[in-house]
């Protein structure tokens, strides 16, 4: 591992640009230490949008992209069947890879990943934003402060429509998350191993109970599951549900994240805006107001959520830059894979090339 000169600006070559790449471009932009010097995607607007923020260099392919530039470090904002090759071509050339979640498709392939990283001396870094929430770290903080003793019981959930668009319908939609031998599995892997990571981050290691997973949907991978796990050190019971069977507005997250401990209760809802809208305009007003006295800006607070991919990015940034590992560590990415791969197991859940098998 490497650590960058202070005065060096840490040149990053983001590889997709779609929905969470510009996400990850928004947040990168905002690093005065960071470049962001090529983008590569397959699709001609997202190339067109990363050329318009700025991105010199930009191509259709993450391969020629990776043959021609020189970099420091890579995002891989790709689909999970190809996570595998953008790494080791990145790590081909000497680039510490910050990894979208499902960090893999299977263990074996998460594995794999580390071994690459490992044997070319980079770091892996894995996008697990939720444990970055505000809402999600004040319960954590209060939890590890001892102020609601300890915890028998806690619940964590996350709902969405991925990947369809909530109405009126607009497409066509991705294909490949669709797809279990390209996505590795359904929305247990997809949002499940955020949740997952949460609960290890804040109880340690989780082992899986009990599992079930169900279609509302007629479409060849799990839309929901619900998993019972248990925290090794501290014994405490979790129930954990996760779907992509229910639509979401832009202003809103639905997500749940609660303790019940032996004196009070822990609940991310307490810690979120009540409206999101007027977090919005209360943080932009902030903004108005620091500026005018000479401070930094908090440029990501009006948006709430998307200061949290912000940080995450940044702490990876810092530890490449320090030559120290990353937080969220190819390590932590194997863990939720793993525990995903538990919860299908006690779901008696397997998958052929077509599709769910029960």
């Amino acid at each position: 591992m490497f650590g960058s000169p202070s005065g060096k600006r840490t040149s990053i070559g983001l590889l997709g640009v779609g929905n969470i790449g510009q996400v990850h471009l928004q947040s990168a932009r905002a690093m005065d230490d960071v470049e962001v010097t090529a983008a590569a995607d397959a699709v001609p607007e997202n190339r067109a949008h990363a050329t318009s923020q700025g991105v010199d260099s930009v191509y259709d392919d993450f391969e020629t992209l990776l043959e021609n530039e020189s970099l420091d470090a890579v995002i891989v904002a790709l689909p999970p069947f190809l996570h595998r090759d953008a790494v080791e071509l990145a790590a081909e050339q000497g680039a510490h890879a910050y990894v979208e979640k499902p960090f893999a498709r299977s263990v074996a392939e998460a594995r794999e990943l580390i071994d690459i990283a490992d044997e070319a001396d980079v770091s892996l870094g894995v996008d697990h934003t939720i444990r970055y929430f505000p809402d999600v770290r004040e319960v954590r903080d209060r939890y590890r402060d001892g102020r609601i003793g300890s915890v028998p019981y806690a619940t964590i959930s996350r709902v969405n429509n991925h990947p369809f668009s909530g109405p009126p319908v607009e497409g066509p939609y991705p294909s490949w998350p669709l797809d279990p031998d390209l996505a590795g599995g359904g929305v247990l892997l997809e949002l499940g191993v955020h949740l997952l990571d949460v609960l290890e981050w804040t109880f340690g290691e989780m082992e899986v109970l009990d599992a079930e997973t169900d279609r509302q949907l007629e479409i060849p991978v799990e839309d929901a599951a619900t998993v019972f796990l248990k925290a090794a050190e501290t014994g405490t019971r979790v129930t954990l549900h996760c779907g992509s069977y229910q639509w979401e507005d832009l202003s809103e997250f639905n997500m749940t994240y609660r303790l019940e401990g032996a004196t009070g209760a822990l609940d991310n809802g307490d810690y979120a805006p009540e409206s999101f809208y007027g977090n919005a305009a209360k943080a932009s007003i902030g903004n108005v107001q620091k500026a005018f006295s000479g401070e930094e800006p908090d440029y990501f607070a009006p948006t709430y959520y998307l200061q949290a991919y912000y940080t995450a990015l940044r702490e990876f940034v810092d530890a490449i830059r320090a030559g120290e590992q990353p937080p969220v560590s190819g390590a932590e990415g194997l863990r939720t894979v793993q525990l995903v791969e538990d919860a299908y197991d006690a779901a008696d859940l397997t998958y052929d090339r077509q599709g769910v098998v029960q």
